[in-house]
Formats: C-alpha cells, sequence, structure tokens
C-alpha cells in the first residue's frame, strides 16, 4: 500500500534533522509539521522524479519547530499543521519579511479509542469535558466503569493547538494529567495499551494504525456523529477539519516556488489523496 510506504519512510525520515539551512537554487529544506512528514515526503519524492537535478530534503519536529526554522533561516519551507500564530508572524518581520502562506491539502483529524472502548460516537462538548477534565470516566458517556486516560501531542505540535483551541477554546488549558507524545505513534502505541485511552491524530496516522485503534465518529452541536471523510471534511460537516500549510520567507522564487505550484496542481494533488489525506 503506497500510503504505508511513505508513513514508514516519514518515520524514519523524522530521526533525520539536518543541520544544514536554506539550500542552493536546486535544492529546498522543508521542516515542521509531524502531521504533514509523510505527504511531504510523497511530494518530494515526487516531485524529484518529475524534476530530475532537484533535491527536496524533509525533516519534522512539529509546526512550531519547522516556522521558528524558517523565521530563523534554517529552512525554506515551512510545513504547519495550523495557522501561524501572530507572535510567530511578529519575529519574521523583526528578521525583515513577510512570511507567505500557501494552503496545500486538507485534514481531518480523528479522534481514536481503543477498539474494546464501547462509546460509539462523541460530540464536540464531550471532547471539551474529556481534554479539560470534566470527564473522569468512560460511564460519564455511556460507557463502562473506567477511568478515561487522555493522550495527546506535545506543545511543539501544530496538532496540539489546533485541538486547543477548537476543542477547547483559544487559550484554555488541557487537563493537567493528559500525556503528551513527541509522535503521533506513541499516541497510537498508548492506545492499543491501555483500554480507557483517547487520543486525536490527522486521518492518514489514524487508518494505517488500523486494527489498533478505533476512529470514532464526532458530532458538531446537535448534528449527527460522522467520520472524516473527504465529502465531510470538503462540507465541513466534521467538525474537526483544517486546512495544511506551506510558509516561505516572502514570496517564493526558484524552486521553492515551482515546488509551490507543483504541490498545488493536479499532479501534485494526487499525491494528497495517495497518502491518504483530502485535496484542496
Amino acid at each position: 500500500m503506497r500510503s504505508r510506504t511513505l508513513l514508514a519512510a516519514a518515520a524514519v525520515a523524522g530521526l533525520c534533522v539536518s543541520q544544514a539551512g536554506p539550500a542552493s537554487a536546486q535544492a529546498l529544506s522543508l521542516k515542521g509539521s509531524d502531521t504533514m512528514l509523510a505527504l511531504a515526503q510523497g511530494w518530494a519524492a515526487a516531485y524529484m522524479k518529475a524534476r530530475p537535478g532537484r533535491s527536496v530534503s524533509v525533516t519534522g519536529g512539529g509546526s512550531t519547530t519547522g516556522i521558528a526554522s524558517l523565521v530563523n533561516g534554517g529552512c525554506d519551507v515551512a510545513n504547519a499543521s495550523r495557522v501561524m500564530k501572530g507572535s510567530e508572524l511578529e519575529k519574521a518581520k523583526a528578521r525583515g519579511f513577510v512570511p507567505r502562506e500557501f494552503a496545500v491539502a486538507r485534514d481531518g483529524l480523528a479522534i481514536v479509542v481503543n477498539p474494546a472502548n464501547t462509546v460509539a460516537k462523541i460530540t464536540m462538548d464531550q471532547l471539551k469535558k474529556i481534554y479539560n477534565g470534566t470527564f473522569t470516566n468512560w460511564k460519564q458517556l455511556g460507557g463502562r466503569d473506567q477511568a478515561i486516560v487522555t493522550v495527546g501531542r506535545d506543545s511543539s505540535s501544530g496538532t496540539y493547538g489546533f485541538f486547543q483551541d477548537t476543542v477547547l477554546g483559544i487559550g484554555r488549558p488541557y487537563r493537567p494529567d493528559m500525556q503528551t507524545t513527541p509522535s503521533t505513534n506513541s499516541i497510537a502505541q498508548t492506545i492499543s495499551q491501555d483500554v480507557g485511552a483517547i487520543g486525536y491524530v490527522g486521518v492518514a496516522y489514524a487508518k494505517e494504525f488500523g486494527a489498533k485503534v478505533r476512529i470514532i465518529p464526532v458530532a458538531g452541536g446537535a448534528g449527527e456523529a460522522v467520520m472524516p471523510s473527504l465529502e465531510t471534511v470538503r462540507t465541513g460537516k466534521y467538525p474537526l477539519s483544517r486546512y495544511l500549510f506551506m510558509y516561505t520567507r516572502g514570496n517564493p522564487s526558484g524552486t521553492a516556488k515551482d515546488f509551490i505550484d507543483w504541490v498545488r496542481s493536479a499532479q501534485g494533488q494526487s499525491v494528497v489523496t495517495q497518502v491518504g489525506y483530502f485535496p484542496l
């Protein structure tokens, strides 16, 4: 399965953090979102095949890390699963440039539980109460008498920030006992081993985990609980839908511009579908 191969490659690539700054005119360095790592790896491989002689390197580390690297001149393109913050924009301006934002794909943030969990669906309000500490036992949601174990990404992750702002409310804290992890794979590992665990991951990764976890339908407000899919993400019916972004130091040129244009083209968007995310 192509998406499985790309995700495996991304897991390896995430361990190989380059210390180099922006590359030459024919080479491009991307850094940032771990959610986008497999996708960016897929784009890089397909682009280099389409443009012989050009080189694209990709590393993860989280959206915050990627944006900081861009601001400090450590990479050519920052991958981000969230919008750049005002404080990050001000730092960029202090460095003499205004970042340029490009939407490059769409994603549904999947809510995953242990396969033995009996709760069939969940609402956004219930998610809020789980992650702010109001709900501590699955029987409060009609499930078994089992303590709820919350798992999430660390604060360098754009997914951490997106979930916090969308579910808890901007500036509202997570419950203090949430287990934070530096990787999506760690979330799946914890959930697969703990019947009471719940977490959030990009939909492509959730599908790759297979039988280790179960994706649970989510309802926004009084609406019907739905699974993340092309249709529910496209229409906004799935309440945890988002865009994925690339940022550059001002208007891109040369290889950076050609790469981003290619990513947003029909050829580049076909890679989005292959990896398991949703095209623009």
